[in-house]
């Protein structure tokens, strides 16, 4: 099938919100929230962490991607899609890094310590390669980020996107009809946190670090 989208944005632009919209318009979507559910394919992203990335088995499936950890690998993907579309989800940089140190990088969230697990969120942390809870440290990393994507990538190739948006923008670069219904709100820093204190989220760690493990013991 091959990727048509491809999602450059960092976790916490909204990410999640736009893989709903892309599956409403059609575009079966990767993005963190499936690694969690199909654990066998950590030991694939570990291998791409290695430089030895097996994209069409990664996204066998998927017709687009958002979100980690498929936005650590936006050069190669584009290489290996070359018809593929470039998202990049953008929002305020500190009300990013607010966000990301009550969600996804919060200083309290347990660091897993067991293979591949481990091997697969620090190579994650390697992506940002500096203190992740320093604020000036991830808000320049944020703004370069987005601006080494706007320098790489041909501009007919190219959505810089605010959810805020809304449609439209989305509707018109991938050139399909706009839907009447609102564009999709998910995984605020409330919505977030209420499912961590429900035991929702974060996953079990444990549980998803021994099907991992027992998946590469197949591979």
């Amino acid at each position: 099938m091959g990727l048509k989208v491809i999602g450059s944005g960092l976790g916490r632009t909204g990410t999640l919100s736009t893989k709903l919209a892309l599956e409403q318009l059609g575009f079966r979507c990767h993005h963190m929230a499936e690694v969690f559910m199909n654990p066998a394919s950590i030991p694939l992203w570990v291998e791409a962490g290695r430089g030895r990335g097996d994209w069409d088995a990664i996204f066998d499936g998927y017709e687009a991607m958002v979100d980690h950890p498929g936005c650590c690998y936006w050069r190669e993907l584009m290489d290996r899609y070359p018809d593929a579309k470039v998202l990049h989800t953008v929002r305020d940089p500190d009300k990013w890094f607010d966000s990301t140190q009550a969600t996804i990088f919060s200083p309290h969230r347990p660091h897993p310590d067991q293979e591949p697990m481990k091997t697969f969120f620090d190579q994650i942390n390697a992506f940002y390669g500096g203190d992740m809870h320093d604020r000036g440290f991830m808000t320049d990393f944020f703004r370069r980020h987005t601006e080494t994507v706007v320098a790489a990538v041909p501009k007919d190739r190219l959505l810089v996107f605010d959810v805020r948006e809304g449609w439209d923008p989305l509707c018109a670069f991938l050139g399909v009809p706009t839907p009447d219904t609102p564009y999709p709100r998910e995984n605020s820093t409330e919505q977030f946190q209420s499912r961590a204190g429900s035991g929702k989220a974060p996953l079990d760690m444990d549980k998803i670090a021994q099907s991992a493990r027992a998946a590469a013991g197949k591979a």
